[in-house]
């Protein structure tokens, strides 16, 4: 009996619909209050450009809500772990659960598949809803709320290297010599990284070679004056395939998407570290909602008369937080180099898991 982990068909059944329950109500009311603050913020924002209304704003929290599921999933998956076995805890029933023979493994086992399909639907949620939203909230949110461009290929807050100097835009729409640049700032940069001017245009397009700018403004520093220019082509050594690689946004992009950009920056020898430890964070962050029996278990066992059951939810929650703090650090590592890719981003999770394990069997013995 202690191989099989679903020894009760019903037993199984109650303890996931139980846990399917309490995931569905912390994300809502997570994703509900997070999307009520943000909109405080951002709705004198979206309101500002003439013609906005009650749609826009509706429009935001559409491509809000997608955001706020992605990232909020596995803290509700750990929030509703501990609810729900703190539960089962104070009315006996994981007293009950063990007197007849299942084990901590046994007890979890529902859960933890739950959390399995759970990792699946955020996986796949991630694949086809969030990475479409994202890209379009940003190339919205680049236009300051206004009319989005119709062309395709558009990105927001592109930034881009020519030697020593420095050029950045708001958006980027199309693709070949037909890019466009939009809010373009261009800073002429001396010895030591030194900025010398700054040129800021409305837009900025393709001269064959460099990037004309449409009517400059450029800002002197050292002698702090400003002038008005007809026309300035700068960053010649910037090419359209060039930018093509250096403004790929890879949280726009699905997993397979991304993939195919890496192998092109391979290609090309571009630095491909920060996508690829997203590209690895693309499975085991879903993942991670796999970890949260685990780290919650430790809320279920015990007697709640020992008065120790508010303490033991909290272990639980601290271990849960304490996971995605150092996965949140080790993905930023990787992203600069500090990490190998595929370190940082599964080292957090096996760490956690081995933690959970530990806990788990400590706790049943």
């Amino acid at each position: 009996m202690q191989l099989d982990f679903f020894p009760s068909r019903t037993l199984t059944l109650y303890l996931a619909k139980m846990f399917v329950v309490r995931i569905l109500a912390v994300l809502v009311m997570l994703v509900l209050v997070l999307l009520a603050l943000d909109l405080l913020g951002e709705t004198g924002k979206i309101l500002e450009p003439a013609g906005n209304g009650q749609a826009e704003i509706i429009k935001y929290a559409s491509l809000r809500i997608p955001q706020l599921i992605a990232r909020f999933l596995p803290y509700s998956v750990l929030l509703a772990t501990l609810i729900a076995l703190v539960t089962l805890n104070q009315n006996s029933e994981v007293v009950a659960m063990k007197a007849a023979g299942l084990s901590a493994h046994q007890v979890l086992a529902p859960l933890l598949l739950t959390s399995v399909v759970v990792a699946l639907l955020s996986f796949g949620f991630n694949e086809r809803v969030v990475t479409r939203a994202n890209a379009t909230l940003k190339a919205w949110e680049a236009v300051d709320y206004g009319a989005i461009p119709q062309e395709t290929g558009v990105r927001a807050n592109v930034y881009l290297t020519d030697g020593e100097n420095i050029l950045t835009a708001a958006s980027l729409v199309g693709s070949g010599e037909a890019i466009r640049l939009r809010n373009v700032t261009w800073y002429l940069r001396g010895p030591g990284g030194i900025i010398r001017e700054q040129v800021r245009a409305s837009e900025a397009t393709y001269a064959a070679p460099g990037w004309r700018l449409a009517e400059p403004v450029r800002f002197d520093v050292g002698s702090a004056e400003t002038e008005q220019l007809e026309t300035l082509v700068v960053g010649e050594m910037l090419t359209p395939e060039r930018i093509d690689l250096q403004s790929v946004d890879p949280d726009s992009q699905s997993f397979f998407e991304l993939g195919e950009t890496i192998d092109a920056f391979d290609a090309v020898g571009r630095r491909t570290t920060e996508m690829r430890a997203k590209w690895w964070h693309r499975i085991s962050g879903p993942l991670s909602a796999l970890l949260m029996p685990l780290l919650g278990s430790v809320a279920a066992f015990g007697l709640a008369r020992s008065g120790q059951l508010f303490v033991r939810a909290i272990i639980g929650m601290a271990l849960g937080f304490a996971y995605f703090v150092i996965d949140n650090a080790a993905l930023a590592m990787g992203s600069f180099g500090g990490y190998p890719p595929f370190l940082a981003a599964w080292a957090p999770f096996f760490l956690f898991l081995l933690v959970g394990e530990t806990v788990l069997i400590r706790t049943e013995e």
